[in-house]
C-alpha cells in the first residue's frame, strides 16, 4: 500500500481526487458497477496531468467538526433523503454499494484516505497546507465542487470534469470578479444553501463583495457593526451581531479552519 512516505522521491505533481464527487457522475447517468471505469478515469486524468502521485480523498459521514459548531449543517440533505420514495432509497443504497466496491478497487492502486466524521475537502485542505513539506511543485484538485477553489493558491489548481475547465491562481480572474483571499469572506456573508449554512438575509454575491471590498474580512465587518445605511440587508447585517455574528463566525470556521479536525484523525504517512 502506498503512503505519503513515498513522496520522498523526486516526482513533482500530486493529484487529489474528490472521490464521492466523481462517483456521482455515475449515479446521475444511471451507470451500475462502475468501479473499473472509475479506475480508468483516474488513470486517464493522472496521465493527462502527468501526476506521479494520486490521493483519493473520500468522505466518511458528515463533518463531526462542523456539526459540533453548527448542528444544522447539511440537515437539508438528510431531510431530502428522508423524503425519498422506497425505490429512490434503494437506488441510493445500491449506488453506495458500488461506491464502496470502487474504493476497494482503488485501494489496490492508490492511497484512499477516509476518516470517520471527516470530509474529502478536509483531507484535501490538510494536504494542501503541507505542500511545502512535500517534494511536489504542483497539486491538482479533481472536483466539480467550486468550494474547493478556497484551496487554490500558487501551485494549486482545480480541474472540473463537469465543465472541463481549470481554475488556477493565474486564471482566477477568468472565473471570479474578486480576489482569491476574499472568497472565504464572501462565502461567510452569503452562506451556502447547498450545505444548509445560512448567510445574512439579503446579501448575495455582489453585495457580499462590496462589503468585503469596503470593510475587509468577516471579522472586520463584524467589528464595524453597526454600519450606517437604511437598506434592509444593512439592517439585517447590523442585527446579525447578536446572535447572528456567532453564526457568521461559525461559517468562517466552516470554510477556513479545516486543518484541526484532520489533524485529530490523520497522521502524515499513515492510513486507516
Amino acid at each position: 500500500m502506498k503512503t505519503f512516505k513515498q513522496f520522498e522521491r523526486t516526482e513533482k505533481t500530486l493529484m487529489i481526487v474528490d472521490a464521492l464527487n466523481l462517483a456521482f457522475r455515475y449515479k446521475h447517468s444511471g451507470t451500475k458497477d462502475f468501479a473499473e471505469d472509475y479506475l480508468r478515469t483516474i488513470e486517464s486524468l493522472a496521465k493527462s496531468y502527468r501526476a506521479q502521485h494520486v490521493i483519493i480523498a473520500a468522505d466518511q459521514g458528515s463533518s463531526s467538526y462542523r456539526k459540533a459548531i453548527y448542528p444544522d449543517y447539511k440537515q437539508n440533505r438528510k431531510d431530502k433523503y428522508d423524503q425519498q420514495t422506497e425505490t429512490e432509497k434503494l437506488e441510493f443504497e445500491l449506488f453506495f454499494e458500488d461506491f464502496t466496491k470502487t474504493l476497494e478497487l482503488l485501494q489496490e492502486h492508490y492511497p484512499v484516505l477516509r476518516f470517520q466524521g471527516v470530509e474529502a475537502d478536509d483531507i484535501a485542505a490538510y494536504v494542501v497546507s503541507k505542500k511545502r513539506k512535500l517534494p511536489v511543485d504542483q497539486i491538482w484538485l479533481m472536483s466539480s465542487d467550486k468550494d474547493w477553489d478556497l484551496l487554490i493558491k500558487p501551485g494549486v489548481g482545480r480541474f472540473s470534469y463537469v465543465t472541463r475547465k481549470e481554475t488556477t491562481w493565474e486564471n482566477w480572474s477568468d472565473h471570479y470578479a474578486f480576489e482569491p483571499e476574499q472568497y472565504v469572506h464572501i462565502k461567510c456573508l452569503m452562506g451556502d444553501s447547498g450545505d444548509n449554512v445560512p448567510g445574512v438575509s439579503g446579501i448575495g454575491p455582489k453585495r457580499a463583495q462590496q462589503l468585503v471590498e469596503e470593510y475587509g474580512t468577516t471579522w472586520d465587518i463584524i467589528n464595524s457593526i453597526p454600519i450606517n445605511g437604511k437598506y434592509k440587508y444593512i439592517e439585517a447585517l447590523n442585527l446579525s451581531n447578536n446572535p447572528q455574528a456567532n453564526n457568521t463566525k461559525k461559517k468562517r470556521i466552516v470554510y477556513s479552519a479545516l486543518e484541526p479536525v484532520v489533524k485529530r484523525n490523520f497522521r502524515l504517512g499513515g492510513q486507516t
